[in-house]
């Protein structure tokens, strides 16, 4: 990752008018038709929760804002995606665990699968500092029309939660909330990604 001058961004305007917003970040609701991932999770035998994680990262990684982050005072540019996952470890208690995005949905899965493992077992976070980390939680035993994330004003990552999701006669359909920085990204670039979200789900 290195410093940028916002002002030879795309982001220059947000950058001026929202960093120092004592509430910066918008969040976005839709809801998602997976049904193709719900029946490839139960034909190949893969959790649903690492399919979500990768279509997420898959769908991120075609949208150029998402590699901008303000941090600090700062607006960084990553070079690669991580997909952030909340693990319930040994200890009855929750974990972080990032995951490295890539475009091979074997070796990520492989990844998923070793890190979480990992996390799980030691308690210990797994954080990737040199890359863009998206952030998620499912709370996939719970049957929830949304939520909206905290803004800690620490962490200005993008951050996706869902539920259950929900079967119908021929459709299983996921509620999504999606909370971004407006420095890093707009309205309009967001709703894009939840775009591209729904053609890779559909596509995989």
């Amino acid at each position: 990752m290195q410093e940028v001058n916002p002002v030879e961004t795309t982001r220059a305007y947000a950058f001026e008018k929202w960093m120092k917003a004592p509430m910066p970040m918008v969040t976005l609701f839709k809801t998602l038709d997976v049904t193709r991932l719900r029946r490839i999770s139960r034909r190949r035998r893969l959790k649903f929760n690492m399919l979500m994680c990768w279509c997420i990262g898959r769908a991120a990684s075609q949208v150029k804002e998402f590699y901008l982050l303000p941090v600090g005072s700062k607006l960084m540019r990553y070079d690669s995606i991580a997909v952030n996952t909340i693990v319930l470890n040994r200890k009855g208690e929750v974990s972080s665990c990032d995951i490295p995005y890539t475009d091979d949905l074997a070796v990520f899965n492989v990844d998923y699968l070793r890190l979480t493992n990992k996390v799980a077992e030691t308690c210990e976070n797994n954080d990737i500092a040199d890359s863009m980390v998206i952030g998620t939680s499912a709370l996939a035993q719970y049957d929830i029309d949304g939520a909206v994330g905290m803004y800690s004003g620490v962490f200005n990552n993008p951050f996706l939660i869902w539920g259950h999701y929900r079967n119908g006669f021929f459709k299983t359909r996921l509620t999504v909330s999606l909370q971004f920085h407006h420095t890093q990204m707009d309205g309009a670039h967001a709703a894009g990604f939840i775009g591209k979200l729904q053609d890779v789900i559909n596509s995989i």
